[in-house]
């Protein structure tokens, strides 16, 4: 089968590897038929050293299921499902708490030796990990239903940790595909003021029809001083922080209120991050955010999409074929696309 490879910084290639077979008891196989490529991703994109095996790509699929272990007992062949960007059992302490992401069974595709920028995806853990999508639903809705499996619930997730809520005042950083999940996120959880903070005008005027009331195109102190004006010189209650570089996180605590919550969803690429009085301490301010957990999620966010009332897929604004994944990376690297869907 054909699988996504990344062999150094700026080399992906569409490769030729064994197809996956099931490992254990709880694995199924899908075929995929809807992938796409994650600002995440540009990460490696930018920093990976040589690794002459190459590293497989990709964390969010929706498949139909080919071959399932003899202990699945939630799915059938056939089905279509959504695949989270990492997988759980969903039965372990962590997860009946809700922390799918720390499951003790559990682990992260992008990266494995199974990834979902390929024809074919092995999933572990698959009751706890795949969610059928309803027999008969509209190929239309399959973008949207393609965020759940993380973009969209990233953003989800980053209003839910910053505790959003009716009547509060949010402002996100990143106009990426992320912080425009995080605007639509926002304004179905309640928030008064959604405050998005990018540059390109493009995916603000689309961060507007989410659900954005201000946008500030300026950055750094600039950019602070811009949200403080909005806000009466008191910043706002949360900020979601969809990039994951220090001077989103800088601008984060100089404009979050007294008593307010930083909710970060962009993978840090930094290891130290001021936390002391002059940035959370002296603010009594609250950090929280990581990596999303989706799959606790998504059998509620489902039936938002198949009804109308969330449309997260129009992040997506490239369609591309898997051979053509090099080229998805390239645009979205250059800002050209905003988020490419990849049809295997």
């Amino acid at each position: 089968m054909k699988a996504t490879l990344m062999y150094k910084s700026g080399d992906v290639r569409v490769v030729e590897v064994d197809e996956p077979t099931l490992q254990e008891p709880t694995d199924a196989i899908i075929r995929v038929t809807y992938a796409c490529v994650c600002g995440s991703d540009l990460h490696p994109y930018h920093d990976l050293g040589d690794t002459p095996e190459g590293r497989r790509m990709g964390h969010e699929a929706i498949g139909v299921v080919e071959r399932i272990g003899d202990a699945v007992t939630t799915l059938d062949v056939g089905d279509t499902v959504i695949v989270p960007f990492a997988w759980s059992d969903n039965t372990c302490a962590f997860c009946r708490d809700g922390m799918t992401t720390n499951c003790v069974h559990g682990g992260f595709f992008d990266g494995a030796s199974s990834a979902t920028q390929a024809e074919k995806l092995l999933v572990p853990q698959a009751d706890g990990t795949a969610v059928a999508i309803p027999a008969g639903t509209d190929e239309a809705l399959m973008p949207s239903l393609l965020t759940l499996s993380d973009v969209y619930l990233t953003g989800y997730h980053a209003a839910v940790r910053g505790d959003v809520a009716p009547g509060k005042t949010v402002a996100v950083i990143g106009d990426g595909a992320v912080g425009l999940s995080a605007v639509l996120a926002a304004k179905q959880l309640g928030a008064e003021t959604v405050i998005l903070m990018g540059r390109h005008q493009s995916r603000t005027d689309l961060g507007r029809e989410f659900g954005a009331t201000h946008v500030v195109a300026e950055r750094g102190d600039e950019g602070v001083a811009k949200v403080l004006e909005l806000t009466g010189g008191e910043g706002v209650h949360v900020v979601l922080e969809a990039v994951g570089h220090m001077p989103a996180y800088e601008q984060a605590y100089g404009i979050v209120r007294p008593g307010g919550t930083i909710s970060r969803v962009g993978v840090p690429q930094y290891e130290d991050a001021p936390v002391g009085f002059t940035s959370l301490f002296g603010k009594n301010a609250t950090l929280t955010g990581g990596p999303a957990t989706v799959r606790a999620y998504l059998e509620a966010a489902i039936p938002q999409v198949l009804d109308g009332t969330i449309d997260p897929g129009r992040v997506f604004d490239r369609t591309l074929p898997l051979d053509e994944i090099a080229e998805a990376y390239r645009l979205m690297d250059q800002r050209e696309a905003l988020k490419v869907l990849i049809r295997p």
